[in-house]
């Protein structure tokens, strides 16, 4: 597998992992949502409550949770293709509702309701995308015509990479929209922000219909075969608890500071009231994971993921504290606050954004990868919903929007937790190899073997592993999976 790179290989991987774009443009469109919102129905007990608003901001995470959970099971139970194709039709379907909430008599409180029930429905199919998608991905990535020392960088980019790009884009669709409607058609932006997220879904959706399981899971998964979860958490509970650990702190600090971005960039600039200054800024700040994540994709082969994330989290700490520091001068030069600010969120995506999924997608076997996967990321959406109901408390506990501490306190915890985080990984996280899961599920299967546990029916059965697409390959690895079975 040193050999050159394929563009077929690639496009595989990238067609398993490219849906968690969705993941990154329904979370941060949601922001410009809830700041239209406000702008048309106004705020207090007759507009939009800070529940309401909270409660918008954070209840995907909620759905998202219980779709990386469920579909954790059913991806390793029922097939990494029943759950992608399952996971980009709720989210289309979702989409396009969310974008026609409305309530009965035209209600402000009936509206809000189906808008939050169709967010958290939405959340589901997006929480399914990283059990299903990005597991299917890492497994890709150690496939034929991928080079050793590409296997991360590829994973990277199509999964974390496409996340930040859809934060991006679900900042600067709101902007365009404003510029294209004007302050007299705010309804129209917002519901044309939430609505065109069908479009990428349902790209997606066509885009998998021809794909098959990855051969990987056709070898070594357990769809036919009952689960020996004792075994399995008495080898790889150390692990996993470090990269669950390490998700919910990244998750804690870094969806809640895009999600109040506009917030922050409002605070800064004096309260602008004009919605193309707000949504300008935030643009401008999301852009900056764009290289964050680029760059340290081309770094994750040559350091290795726990390294890179390590140096990443205490990068995005010093920067954070720095923000603290000089946050009186920095907030005086708009242009300049941004800049650091964006370096802050850049190193985020450099270290832990772009390798606690390589991790928690390539440390277990291929038999429970997606819910070894779906436990690590659903703990990660778990610190990102506590993040937004917390971020706005702390605030008001260190003095309010409107003061220095107000701003400033966020930053010296997030920063805090940047490097307890640091540590957590330095400690409980394994080292990956390259083709690191061939070799896991190798020695997963001499576990359980020298634990009485039958192995010979793992894999999926012949009928089922022969397509008309695979010819001689899908024999070779009904071959394989049958010396594996040797070892």
């Amino acid at each position: 597998m040193t050999g050159k790179i394929t563009l077929s290989s690639v496009s595989l991987i990238f067609a398993c992992g490219t849906a968690l774009f969705s993941d990154g443009y329904a979370n941060n469109v949601i922001g410009s949502v809830n700041t239209l919102l406000k702008r048309i129905y106004g705020t207090g007990s007759d507009g939009i409550t800070t529940n309401y608003s909270t409660t918008l901001s954070s209840v995907a995470f909620a759905g998202t949770v219980v779709g990386m959970f469920t579909f954790g099971y059913l991806s390793d139970k029922a097939g990494r293709k029943f759950g992608m194709m399952s996971a980009t039709g709720i989210v289309a379907v979702f989409s396009g509702l969310s974008s026609a909430s409305s309530g009965a008599n035209n209600s402000l409180d009936g509206m809000l309701a189906m808008l939050i029930a169709c967010r958290f429905l939405l959340g589901i199919g997006i929480g399914a995308e990283y059990p299903c998608g990005s597991v299917s991905a890492s497994e890709q990535s150690e496939e034929e015509g991928i080079a050793k020392n590409s296997q991360h960088q590829w994973l990277v980019l199509a999964t974390n990479t496409m996340i930040d790009f859809g934060f991006v884009i679900g900042a600067f669709v709101p902007l365009v929209l404003y510029w294209i409607f004007g302050d007299n058609h705010l309804r129209a932006i917002w519901r044309l922000s939430l609505g065109l997220g069908v479009v990428p879904a349902t790209g997606v959706f066509f885009w998998r219909l021809r794909m098959e399981e990855p051969n990987r899971y056709k070898r070594d998964s357990m769809k036919h075969v009952r689960i020996p979860y004792r075994l399995v958490i008495k080898r790889y509970w150390r692990g996993l608890l470090g990269i669950s650990l390490a998700w919910f702190i990244y998750d804690f600090i870094t969806y809640p500071f895009v999600l109040y971005s506009s917030t922050i960039t409002d605070t800064v600039t004096g309260g602008n009231s004009s919605l193309s200054v707000v949504f300008g800024w935030s643009v401008v700040i999301n852009l900056f994971y764009i290289p964050g994540t680029v760059i340290g994709a081309f770094f994750v082969d040559l350091m290795g993921p726990k390294a890179t994330m390590i140096t990443g989290l205490l990068a995005q700490a010093v920067i954070g504290f720095i923000m603290s520091g000089l946050y009186t001068q920095l907030s005086q030069h708009v242009a300049a606050f941004a800049v650091v600010y964006g370096i802050f969120l850049s190193f985020g995506e450099f270290g832990p954004g772009n390798c606690v999924g390589v991790v928690a997608a390539k440390s277990g076997p291929t038999a429970v990868r997606g819910q070894y996967y779906g436990v690590a990321a659903a703990t990660g959406k778990i610190g990102a919903f506590i993040g937004t109901w917390v971020f706005p408390v702390m605030i008001k506990d260190f003095g309010g929007s409107s003061s220095a501490k107000g701003n400033t306190g966020p930053f010296w915890f997030a920063s805090g937790l940047a490097i307890l985080s640091a540590i957590i990984v330095y400690f409980l996280v394994t080292p990956l190899d390259h083709d690191g899961m061939k070799k896991e599920d190798a020695k997963f299967r001499e576990y359980l073997e020298a634990h009485g546990f039958d192995v010979s029916r793992m894999g999926l059965p012949k009928t089922e592993n022969v397509s008309h697409a695979e010819g001689k390959e899908a024999s070779s690895a009904v071959k394989d999976t049958d010396s594996a079975t040797k070892v």
